[in-house]
């Protein structure tokens, strides 16, 4: 019995959570392909800050983070995998904040900035979190999202360089930071 809670519970922490409880779209077609994305996309983190996005032929500059690997994550408060990343992305945006950026995209419709402040101090997070419209653009802009936590990783020219599904280990995701630097 032991192995089997075991089993379940591992496969629940290394796998993502199925993101079908919005109502809008994160998948794309051929048309709205990265390469065709429109700039314009604006996010908003829970300060208030606004961060540009740029859409490149194989990637996105983040303004206000040009010459920084950027790590984008698509997450939800209530999904246990997202969760269980916090702590690796912490330690990750610690140990390189010379050089890397940490942007998590909330992918919940209606959360209140107080709900995600909340989030972000029970959970200690130290890394920007977004909670706006435009989460949904850039997700619909990175070819779609289908599952969470969703990571990707862009070098400091914004390029695409490697992407992840579901909670993965810290290791696997410095080793490509490092790829990188």
């Amino acid at each position: 019995m032991k192995i089997l809670l075991t089993a379940i519970l591992t496969l629940l922490i290394f796998t993502g959570c199925s993101e079908k409880t919005t109502n809008e779209t994160t998948e794309t077609t051929q048309e709205e392909s990265p390469k065709k994305t429109p700039n314009g996309i604006v996010l908003q983190d829970t300060s208030g800050q606004k961060i540009k996005v740029k859409s490149l032929e194989n990637g996105f500059i983040f303004e206000g983070y040009e010459n920084k690997i950027v790590l984008v994550n698509f997450f939800a408060t209530w999904c246990p995998p997202c969760k269980a990343t916090i702590p690796h992305l912490n330690n990750l945006q610690e140990k390189y904040k010379k050089d890397l950026k940490i942007i998590s995209i909330l992918l919940e419709e209606n959360k209140s900035n107080e709900d995600v402040i909340n989030f972000i101090n029970n959970n200690d997070i130290e890394f920007t979190i977004t909670n706006s419209k435009d989460n949904y653009k850039l997700a619909k802009a990175v070819g779609g999202v289908k599952s969470i936590p969703f990571m990707l990783i862009y070098d400091r020219n914004g390029k695409y360089s490697q992407h992840y599904t579901g909670a993965v280990l810290e290791e696997m995701i410095e080793a490509d930071i490092k790829k990188v630097l």
